[in-house]
């Protein structure tokens, strides 16, 4: 850090419309620089993902201050002579240290940057890369075939945000991976799903390791939760009377935190579902309120990657096709459109935008639109048969 360098700065609270915002405001040897921090986390408890309390906003102030610190004291101005590398690790950091967001979102981040992006631009000078370098980079990615469109603008995603971070700490003039530069190539969802029928879904349940595999397996296809909110899942969140799993918690990365979309909702237990978990809480350990219904030998998590390989060898042994766990999913919610409205579904599967469910429609029968249209044409026939009777193409 270099002397005679002078920084200071504050942190302060704006309302916007999705809520209030941390920003810092802070001096360099004079020049002042106001920042976005991160969402303000007003309420008491731990904040979720994406959130700083006035602590942590104070923290990320104090991060700023020493990047100010180093890059002033560099007077060097704008580093255009720094490689993509460098810039992909100063990312890295600043969204795990300064904007504090979900460490899993983080390790996706470096998955995507230390397998791909740094092997193909990580010795490049951020300023030599170019939208075609990058544009390149993505054709080769779509002709290999290996990853779906949807992986693709992920990696593109990434990249753009490396440069935009670039753009503020080493004085980049553009992002040449801004969408307006490098074109993203087009996500559909085709709303087909690899799902097991009733008889496939009860031998897989029959092959699983224990009567535990093979339950949350069920309660899996039969409420639609995803794998984490089943591993977080607490018996004081199974309601007997009512009927509902209260779905609280989500476990991702080795802990828990809030279910995905952010919201706590309640699922609807069938009887099966009822069934199967009666029988599991007679099991002789941890059946306390807040004892996990589903644990491993001394009542912690589950390993995630260790389930799957049990639920491999599970359709293995049932002599079925293989299959994601998530389809277990799919299975609910092809099922539930059949008889509930799609926003009931959008609901009970925690979707937080109902386009995600509107993947599921085409399973949805709709007898009663077939008499409506039946109808329709026949009162059509009535007003204009006379006409189609008597028209001539020649």
């Amino acid at each position: 850090m270099a002397a005679g360098i002078r920084t200071s700065g504050t942190v302060f609270l704006v309302e916007r419309k999705r809520g209030p915002q941390w920003y810092a405001k802070y001096r360099v040897d004079g020049r002042q620089v106001k920042k976005l921090i991160g969402r303000a986390w007003t309420k008491s408890g731990r904040p979720p993902a994406g959130y700083l309390t006035g602590a942590q906003a104070e923290e990320a102030l104090q991060a700023l201050l020493v990047d100010a610190r180093r890059n002033a004291g560099k007077g060097e101005g704008p580093r255009i002579g720094a490689t993509f590398a460098e810039a992909a690790s100063e990312f890295l950091r600043y969204k795990a240290e300064v904007r504090r967001i979900d460490a899993a979102t983080v390790a996706d981040y470096r998955g995507v940057i230390n397998a791909y992006l740094v092997p193909r631009f990580g010795g490049k000078k951020l300023d030599a890369i170019t939208p075609d370098m990058i544009d390149a980079y993505k054709e080769e990615l779509i002709a290999e075939g290996r990853l779906s469109n949807r992986v693709i603008v992920r990696h593109l995603t990434v990249l753009h945000g490396v440069f935009k971070r670039a753009k503020r700490v080493w004085g980049l003039e553009r992002n040449p991976a801004s969408a307006d530069l490098v074109e993203r190539p087009q996500v559909t969802y085709t709303g087909k799903f690899d799902t097991l029928d009733r008889g496939e879904l009860e031998a897989l349940v029959r092959a699983a390791d224990d009567a535990q595999d093979g339950a949350l397996c069920k309660v899996a296809a039969f409420t639609g939760l995803r794998q984490g909110e089943l591993l977080a899942l607490r018996w004081r969140d199974v309601d007997f009377v009512g009927g509902l799993l209260h779905v609280r918690a989500n476990f991702t990365s080795g802990r828990e935190k809030v279910p995905k979309g952010k919201k706590v909702r309640s699922v609807v237990m069938t009887p099966a579902v009822v069934d199967v978990l009666g029988r599991l809480k007679e099991r002789e350990h941890f059946t306390g309120d807040d004892d996990l219904v589903f644990g491993n030998v001394v009542g912690e998590h589950l390993d995630p990657w260790a389930l799957r390989r049990r639920f491999y060898r599970a359709l293995d042994r049932a002599g079925l096709r293989r299959i994601r766990f998530h389809d277990l999913r799919h299975h609910f919610g092809t099922n539930a459109i059949t008889k509930l409205d799609a926003y009931k579904v959008q609901s009970y599967m925690g979707h937080a935008h109902y386009s995600t469910t509107q993947r599921y429609l085409h399973h949805k029968p709709r007898p009663q639109d077939a008499q409506a249209l039946h109808d329709a044409f026949e009162a059509a026939g009535t007003t204009t048969g006379t006409k189609q009777r008597h028209f001539h193409p020649n």
